[in-house]
């Protein structure tokens, strides 16, 4: 059943999207390491925050989508992922969960339990986090995908672009 979930034509923009998006912020990255900057993907396109020239961002878009569509997927993967963040939040969160469940151990023992088990579910949910988004939350398949428009949107000091992208079925 996941499998086909993530074969739907719906959850599948949503991944281009996401890769779209982080494509985009490596491109960005590239040119301006300190910029700092949050991303939304939905079905429809994505959403940049963050204080970026549009045109430079329009720039940055097309080279990416450029770039994932001559098979450069590694794009697709963002080390600031919300992804990873939700990952390292629930093994953390589960393993001292678990380790303070423990009523037979002492509170000392249990903290010290808690503390080992939260630095292990550190270690492991970077690289499962990468898993994830190549996976399950992006796919480097872009074929057909077009950049329809970058809008940029100001309300007060928050910057919003919204990307919105268009397929090859949609024309």
């Amino acid at each position: 059943m996941g499998v086909h979930l993530l074969k739907s034509p719906l959850i599948t923009r949503i991944r281009q999207n996401h890769a779209l998006e982080h494509a985009t912020m490596h491109v960005l990255g590239r040119s301006s390491p300190s910029l700092g900057m949050v991303g939304h993907s939905d079905w429809n396109g994505f959403s940049l925050y963050g204080a970026v020239d549009t045109q430079t961002l329009q720039r940055a878009v097309g080279e990416a989508l450029a770039r994932l569509l001559a098979n450069e997927s590694h794009l697709a993967i963002h080390p600031r992922c919300g992804t990873n963040l939700a990952v390292v939040a629930l093994l953390t969160g589960g393993a001292a969960y678990v380790v303070g469940r423990d009523s037979s151990r002492s509170p000392l023992r249990r903290l010290v339990t808690a503390v080992a088990a939260t630095m292990a579910a550190c270690l492991v949910a970077r690289p499962l986090g990468l898993l994830l988004q190549r996976y399950v939350t992006t796919t480097g398949s872009l074929q057909g995908v077009h950049v329809e428009t970058v809008r940029r949107e100001v309300n007060g000091p928050l910057v919003v672009h919204r990307v919105s992208v268009r397929r090859d079925s949609e024309a």
